[in-house]
């Protein structure tokens, strides 16, 4: 190190980086923005500090420095639906929690089923907040007709490939899918849910949905939709990856397919494993309607404790924007969504670290390493060469959600008002600070 210079030096941090075993007090030295290297504190690190020009040194003491936050299941909205959110609001939203890249669903207007729109999103992300990866759609317009140019898409810089929002019913058209994905090397990611058996529900089918008089889907309707792409999974011996995963049954077929050595992960969102349906007869919250459903108090724990066994391999928020005036109406007549990329770290922290299922490694690896390894995404780790994406974290710090303060243009999350532990400090893109609390 000696003689060198670095543009930027975060000093004093416990650096967790799952993807290199790493957790130590360390500093972190970037130059040109990469990492140029992650060293434990020693004379020479303490010689560096000191010749730095104090706009180049983050003091970060008593806080946490991970690889930037990776989501792999965000709505931008764009294009089509501006007055929800932008890719350049919806990348803000997601520097401000932490989140460096991002990958973004095809169920835009119109949708994301070939090049031109492949190109028209990843022009627009160029100067954001956040990196954007395109996930294009499994069959042109998201009907299930018809597959999408699927080679195209990937020539162009799709990652993979999913009608999320809707499910690939016909069996036939999945297993090509699956077939072709296995040529361009990418998961084919699914929205889990037999349209047939879910029937229009607006909630889970349960007591509850009996007691508010509202139609319920069926944790089945899952449960058949993930067993039934399993068995595609294991005659074409392709990636699957499964959507928000969100019941017992669902997260057993995942862990027995695994056991099995089938190519599935899978993710699970922060309202999977913190909510239940018993929160909606409390006010009727039209932001607490999401598909899948909330679910019932033991669907939320197989989530935990798929969460806690490594069968659910990604964090992801499922951030879908929604305007006011969209959600200002009857719980059944509401679109179903909530965003979350702003409030899933403090979620993870107060409901998995802070009540011990996870520790800050674990956690970490299913917001960075895991998603990296899985997408094929530079990025999830604090490696010399890799991109200067970090988030630094205050791991105590208590705060309350307030919609005022969020940067995305939607507001609808149940969590506004909530109280939260663990908040993102600062956000660094490429070497670039694109947040500060």
């Amino acid at each position: 190190m000696a003689g060198k210079k670095f543009d930027l030096i975060i000093k004093g941090a416990r650096v967790i980086d799952p993807s290199l075993g790493f957790t130590s007090d360390a500093y972190v030295l970037i130059k040109d923005g990469v990492i140029a290297g992650v060293e434990k504190e020693s004379a020479e690190t303490a010689r560096l500090v000191k010749s730095a020009d104090k706009d180049q040194v983050i003091d970060a003491r008593g806080k946490l420095v991970t690889p930037g936050l990776i989501d792999v299941h965000v709505h931008l909205r764009e294009p089509g639906r501006e007055d929800e959110e932008t890719i350049e609001s919806g990348c803000r939203a997601a520097a401000a929690g932490g989140f460096t890249s991002v990958c973004c669903m095809p169920n835009t207007a119109p949708r994301i089923d070939n090049q031109e729109t492949v190109k028209f999103v990843q022009d627009r992300a160029k100067n954001a907040d956040a990196r954007v990866y395109v996930v294009g759609a499994i069959t042109k317009n998201i009907d299930g007709k018809e597959l999408s140019e699927i080679g195209d898409l990937v020539k162009m810089g799709a990652i993979a490939i999913t009608d999320d929002g809707h499910y690939v019913q016909n069996p036939d058209i999945m297993r090509r899918a699956l077939e072709y994905s296995k040529m361009f090397n990418i998961p084919v990611c699914q929205h889990a849910e037999d349209q047939y058996l879910a029937g229009g529900g607006v909630m889970n089918e349960s007591f509850e949905s009996t007691r508010l008089g509202l139609k319920g889907s069926p944790a089945v309707a899952e449960e058949i939709a993930v067993l039934r792409d399993i068995a595609l999974c294991r005659i074409t011996k392709a990636r699957l990856h499964i959507q928000h995963v969100s019941t017992r049954r669902a997260v057993d077929a995942i862990r027995q397919a695994k056991k099995e050595g089938i190519n599935v992960t899978t993710e699970a969102c922060p309202h999977h494993f913190v909510l239940t349906d018993e929160e909606i007869g409390k006010e009727f919250n039209t932001n607490l309607k999401v598909n899948p459903p909330l679910r019932s108090r033991d669907d939320r724990d197989a989530v935990i404790e798929g969460l806690v066994d490594g069968t659910i391999d990604c964090i992801a928020s499922d951030h879908a924007p929604h305007s006011e005036e969209e959600k200002d109406c009857e719980f059944d007549q509401a679109p179903s969504g909530m965003i979350g990329l702003e409030t899933t770290l403090g979620l993870v922290k107060t409901y998995l670290i802070d009540k011990g299922y996870l520790d800050w490694a674990d956690a970490i690896r299913k917001m960075t390493a895991n998603p990296a390894r899985i997408f094929g995404l530079s990025g999830g780790s604090l490696a010399k060469g890799m991109p200067a994406d970090i988030a630094i974290i205050d791991p105590e710090k208590r705060w309350t959600v307030r919609a005022d303060r969020f940067q995305s243009r939607s507001r609808n999350s149940p969590f506004v008002g909530w109280k939260l532990s663990g908040q993102v400090h600062m956000t660094i893109l490429g070497g670039r600070v694109v947040f500060r609390q």
